[in-house]
């Protein structure tokens, strides 16, 4: 064995420690002592205890209720419960109530024996099996990215091909895949990982207020320019700019940006002359920028400059074996910020995470898991930590195609149910909304005007 495992013995009659004590197989625990009436849940916690003997005398009850108190502490410590012989039915009962073993009185030290090698065994295998899962963890975790799914192994790929390379590249995906998460790496891995990375925000700048915020102005350039502003593209210069939400960007706006990505220079606002500049683009959106060319709000030869690479990243709902990697994440990182120690979810929850559509994807996953992790007070997250909306989803039947009206929906109704099911989903946020839908808020807007949905 790696190490030692803790054990605590609960019992009125002190020659059971000693027992133990003695037998060979204890060699592979620290073994600890404790009365009935005293405080043992203080011992199981101040001593990192993993398994529990409990003695119940003459009562099976109220060993048993020493076992689910324990098991309320921590639901991964073994307790092994010893009492008078009872029949195969109640040892079940014992088991199903959550004890590791039942162990019949009077204690036989070789029974005793073989019990704790078993015990031992298992704890062995587990620590072997968590080694491993560690092991392929790291083995699935790039630059903040965490997979195992094909797909997004050949993006790790592609990611650490071009990074050294490229100018400009596009990155695609709903809200929530990551897309942020893959312009830091492809920073950090480039050439400019120590020069700025620079992220502008363009769904949260005033249409009017994009090129003096990307390019900055001179002082006197308008009314309230006192003094000279350094733009985005300035901060950025020998480094990264990431224009998140680029297909936000006004179509004017766009040819000045353009100029950037051709020529390395522009002219900030109220200058006569342009201003030099290196810096590699990196952009990003969850709309479809060929259908905004098509549509006229996107320019075509932009689209074409930054589509030299495009990463695609695929929602959350097509690499469902990810969930488990990604809880295991979320849940160390919430276990940290809140000094807790929130080792998994319950077996329901997890079918529900691999059920649920996630229309939110990573980002959605990771807040409810944070929210989830602050509420619990076990060490586990159970379905009633989880958020009204998760608890109360039910599968949607062949993409809400039946919405239960009883009969087959059009493409309105199918439309109207899923932006009442993304409005619940968001909490009433309509930018998110709109972001999930790929559409503008004030196209938004128009929908709930046009199908009468109050938000």
């Amino acid at each position: 064995m790696e190490a030692q495992t803790n054990l605590l013995i609960i019992s009125d009659d002190f020659s059971l420690y000693e027992t133990i004590k003695k037998a060979p197989v204890a060699v592979d625990f620290n073994v600890f002592f404790s009365q009935t009436e005293d405080d043992y849940l203080a011992v199981v916690r101040e001593n990192g205890i993993r398994v529990v003997l409990v003695d119940s005398g003459d009562s099976l009850a109220a060993g048993l209720l020493v076992m689910k108190k324990i098991k309320k502490s921590d639901a991964l410590i073994d307790v092994l419960v010893g009492g008078e012989p009872v029949g195969r039915e109640d040892v079940l009962d014992i088991v199903h109530a959550g004890a590791t073993d039942f162990i019949p009185k009077p204690f036989e030290r070789d029974i005793l024996q073989e019990v704790l090698r078993r015990i031992s065994r298992k704890r062995e295998l587990r620590r072997e099996t968590l080694h491993l899962e560690k092991k392929l963890e790291r083995k699935y975790v790039f630059r903040g990215l965490i997979s195992r799914n094909p797909y997004m192994l050949e993006i790790f790929g592609l990611i650490e091909n071009i990074a050294k390379y490229f100018s400009s590249a596009l990155v695609t995906g709903e809200t929530g895949t990551g897309k942020e998460v893959v312009a830091r790496a492809l920073h950090g891995l480039s050439p400019y990982g120590g020069k700025p990375l620079v992220i502008c925000d363009c769904a949260s700048i005033p249409e009017n207020l994009f090129e003096s915020e990307l390019f900055g102005y001179k002082k006197g350039a308008f009314t309230g320019a006192d003094k000279d502003k350094c733009g985005m593209f300035d901060e950025a210069d020998g480094g990264v700019i990431f224009l998140d939400e680029i297909a936000e960007i006004p179509v004017p706006v766009q040819a000045k940006l353009l100029r950037v990505l051709e020529n390395h220079e522009f002219r900030p606002l109220g200058a006569n002359e342009t201003t030099a500049v290196e810096v590699r683009v990196l952009a990003a959106t969850n709309r479809d920028l060929a259908e905004m060319v098509r549509a006229g709000t996107f320019r075509e030869d932009l689209f074409h400059r930054l589509n030299k690479v495009t990463i695609d990243l695929p929602p959350l709902r097509e690499r469902l074996e990810d969930i488990p990697l990604l809880i295991r994440h979320f849940l160390q990182s919430a276990s940290r910020n809140f000094s807790k120690n929130v080792r998994g979810v319950s077996r329901e929850v997890q079918k529900l995470f691999l059920k649920y559509g996630w229309p939110g994807n990573i980002r959605e996953l990771a807040n409810v898991l944070e929210s989830a992790a602050m509420l619990c007070k076990k060490d586990f997250i159970d379905v009633a930590n989880l958020p009204k909306y998760l608890r109360d989803y039910i599968q949607p039947q062949g993409a809400i195609a039946f919405a239960g009206r009883g009969h087959l929906s059009s493409l309105d109704d199918l439309e109207k149910d899923y932006i009442v099911y993304l409005l619940k989903v968001a909490k009433g946020n309509m930018r998110q909304t709109a972001k999930i839908l790929g559409i503008s808020r004030t196209t938004l807007y128009n929908k709930l005007a046009k199908y009468k949905i109050r938000n």
